[in-house]
């Protein structure tokens, strides 16, 4: 089977203007929407869907999609009364910043050796007005081998340093939520009650109405079960240094977030990406499916 006949885009509608990738050899699929925050909403690898989807809140333009992939830029979680300060100045910031909520454009598509998409996000005055800085992501999602990968490239184009938090919200189908994790971390933060505790691998977020952060991985992958005795593997660039896990009763999903920082780093002013001005960074995310 030539590369060609192994890779497909199909642009569909559903809602929204969808893009559909699929990999024939495998058996796998991936579908993204530039319009409602560059979020993937469907991954199948090797036949079984990965990714949970609330379909009302992804039609609902108004609402946060409640499912899928959200891309988190420049803040992972909540800034307290939703402000920070930055150089003197306060601005207002929606919970996981400005990226998951602006339109995206596609600028390539690929099927040559893998499928993939490029998206990207400009800094526009929405943007501007609740982060003061110039700036392009650009976000390629390949589709090879049966393995979904996120290259990520955050470009600064201000004329001063640009701060930032980077992040992933995926949410994986799964009915049980209490699994043991793949991890060297031995250490969380239990965001219930803000204690930090020992990690032996098993947590129970079943009960759990906040998350609880993974504090000190030094291997930068997860793995965690989902259903039919599969695996999950997450890996990741070592800037993302924390793993946050976190659900909703009565919903199947379970949700791991690799995040380069915390609640309120810009506030705290803590474990900030900084990128000088027309300098870029890149990170790279890749989930599998393993037997």
């Amino acid at each position: 089977m030539s590369a060609n006949a192994n890779y497909q885009i199909n642009p569909i509608t559903d809602g929204f203007p969808l893009y559909e990738l699929k990999e024939t050899s495998t058996n796998s699929s991936f579908t993204i929407c530039p319009e409602r925050g560059g979020i993937v909403i469907s991954c199948r690898l090797h036949g079984e869907e990965l990714f949970y989807l609330d379909r009302d809140t992804f039609l609902n333009p108004q609402a946060n999609i409640r499912g899928g992939n959200p891309v988190l830029f420049p803040i992972t979680g909540q800034l307290v009364n939703g402000e920070y300060e930055w150089n003197g100045q306060t601005y207002k910031m929606r919970n996981h910043g400005v990226a998951r909520t602006s339109a995206w454009e596609v600028v390539d598509t690929s099927t040559e050796d893998s499928a993939s998409i490029t998206l990207a996000l400009h800094s526009n005055a929405e943007t501007l007005a609740a982060y003061p800085f110039e700036f392009e992501l650009r976000f390629t999602y390949r589709l090879k081998d049966g393995v979904l990968s996120i290259d990520q490239q955050y470009r600064n184009l201000s004329s001063q340093d640009m701060p930032m938090v980077a992040g992933f919200h995926p949410y994986f189908a799964t009915e049980s939520k209490n699994l043991t994790y793949g991890t060297d971390a031995t250490r969380m933060l239990d965001d219930n009650d803000k204690l930090e505790k020992p990690f032996d691998g098993y947590l129970q977020l079943e009960g759990m109405v906040e998350s609880a952060a993974l504090l000190d991985a030094s291997k930068p992958e997860i793995t965690f079960p989902i259903a039919q005795g599969r695996t999950v593997r997450l890996a990741y660039s070592e800037q993302f240094r924390y793993v946050v896990l976190w659900s909703v009763e009565g919903k199947s999903f379970v949700c791991v977030e690799p995040w380069t920082a915390l609640n309120e780093a810009l506030n705290k002013k803590k474990e900030l990406l900084m990128i000088t001005p027309g300098e870029k960074l890149e990170l790279t995310l890749t989930i599998a499916l393993e037997q």
